[in-house]
């Protein structure tokens, strides 16, 4: 059984400006390996209804789930809630119990722009998190996420229990000092020999020092253990010295 997939998408004039360093790929990346969930694409567009119809349409046709991040607060340029509804062919409707409880919550300073965050995609299952502010939703295999960090991850961890799971990824790491291009070849042979084990190398600088990370992951425990034993006794044989 293979596990299943996923794609990001992140919406946002913001992000795309490079005015806010994007998080929560790599929050959402790194939790998924945990619970066995691959993320196999990601997406960023603007906050353009178009852009984001597109987009949702081909990655929920291609991947198990697909999560959106952002576009979801009270102001005139979060349209990802009508969005996704225009994806699927459903009108965005009120729920009417989030509205109260955003009433609960923000009392004599309510507005209808803040009530907006009670509006869903007709059909769309509530995924309650524990929080005040209004809970995030499942729309069949889209998950609609906040932008904000830390909202996003509350959301995320809510939904993750709601969501097909497979084998969590093992992971070893070896750090070395070095250039990568002194051992490309013979990783390329060691991957063949573990076909089942993504076996990477991610250059880098410490104060000028060249060093690279090795990273062997895979489903197969004993296949990861075997194949980054291959790789120390590479790194040994090429002469690198292990970064402490």
């Amino acid at each position: 059984m293979t596990n299943p997939t996923a794609a990001v998408l992140v919406i946002g004039n913001e992000v795309l400006s490079g005015r806010i360093a994007d998080v929560n790929v790599n929050y959402i990346c790194r939790r998924g390996a945990d619970v066995g969930l691959d993320v196999a694409e990601v997406r960023m567009v603007c906050d353009h209804e178009a852009a984001i119809v597109a987009a949702a349409n081909a990655l929920r046709q291609a991947y198990t789930y697909v999560f959106t991040t952002g576009g979801i607060g009270p102001t005139h340029d979060d349209i990802t809630i009508a969005s996704i509804a225009k994806a699927f062919g459903v009108a965005v409707q009120r729920n009417l119990q989030i509205e109260q409880q955003l009433r609960d919550h923000y009392g004599s300073r309510v507005t209808p722009a803040a009530l907006r965050m009670a509006d869903y995609p007709a059909g769309a299952r509530i995924v309650p998190h524990g929080e005040s502010f209004a809970p995030s939703c499942l729309m069949e295999n889209v998950a609609i996420l906040a932008g904000q960090p830390r909202i996003m991850q509350l959301m995320f961890e809510a939904t993750l229990p709601l969501l097909q799971t497979g084998t969590p990824l093992h992971t070893r790491q070896l750090d070395v000092w070095g250039m990568e291009s002194q051992i490309a070849e013979r990783l390329g042979a060691l991957q063949s020999r573990f076909p089942t084990v993504d076996i990477g190398s991610y250059p880098y600088r410490v104060d000028g020092r060249p060093g690279t990370a090795l990273v062997c992951r895979g489903a197969e425990a004993g296949e990861v253990e075997a194949s980054f034993a291959a790789v120390q006794a590479l790194v040994a044989e090429a002469g690198l010295d292990v970064r402490g």
